[in-house]
């Protein structure tokens, strides 16, 4: 079957099934001559069965391990629970410190932030983790970025839209021609450097937790 098919089956995008074929967890037959991906009755199972484990947050590398064989479902989703379990203190500490919060009267600006910290600190060096502050800023970083560098382009190709029709309506000099159509795709050149520059920049020294997913 086509992949629309399996679209639809599944309830998952092409995209996504692109992707889990990108990450070796899925492998549909190529039909002979045109290299089209034909999927089984066997693919639709097994998109069902990573659709099940994505849904409950298991990493894709523990899926790939159980989808082998070399991990059982139940040693699986054991190692799975440990980590959920963990997941739970660390919420419920991170509960706990909110709710002594509650308890504080007046404004922030009154709040004894090092003394709290420095709990937080403690809690952290014996195992707890809170989240990651860097990561939540990072995606905002990433989201500013792209839109900037999009306005730029847009305004750009408009220009060239403009000097384009300006030229074919009163053609000058070949020289100037050139230069005038030029100049605006060298700015979306370099509007597409600085971006990847700044992209590189955002990711430097920083983890990206989705990267284990």
């Amino acid at each position: 079957m086509q992949i629309k098919q399996v679209e639809t089956l599944v309830g998952m995008t092409q995209k996504n099934i692109r992707f889990y074929e990108k990450e070796g967890l899925l492998a549909p037959r190529r039909e002979a001559g045109n290299g089209y991906r034909n999927y089984s009755d066997e693919d639709v199972e097994r998109l069902q069965r990573i659709k099940l484990l994505r849904k409950l947050d298991v990493p894709m590398d523990e899926i790939r391990t159980m989808l082998e064989g070399k991990l059982t479902l139940a040693d699986g989703m054991r190692r799975h629970l440990v980590t959920l379990e963990h997941r739970r203190k660390n919420l419920d500490t991170a509960r706990t410190l909110c709710e002594e919060l509650t308890e504080q009267p007046g404004l922030l600006g009154t709040l004894d932030a090092a003394g709290r910290l420095e709990k937080m600190q403690a809690l952290e060096e014996k195992g707890v983790r809170f989240t990651d502050i860097k990561n939540q800023d990072k995606k905002k970083k990433y989201h500013g970025a792209w839109l900037a560098a999009a306005a730029f382009v847009a305004l750009m190709l408009l220009l060239e839209g403009i000097l384009g029709w300006a030229v074919l309506t009163e053609p000058p000099p070949l020289g100037i021609s050139i230069i005038m159509l030029a100049a605006p795709l060298v700015f979306v050149g370099g509007a597409l450097l600085a971006l990847w520059q700044r992209i590189k920049e955002i990711r430097g020294g920083e983890i990206d937790a989705y990267r284990n997913y």
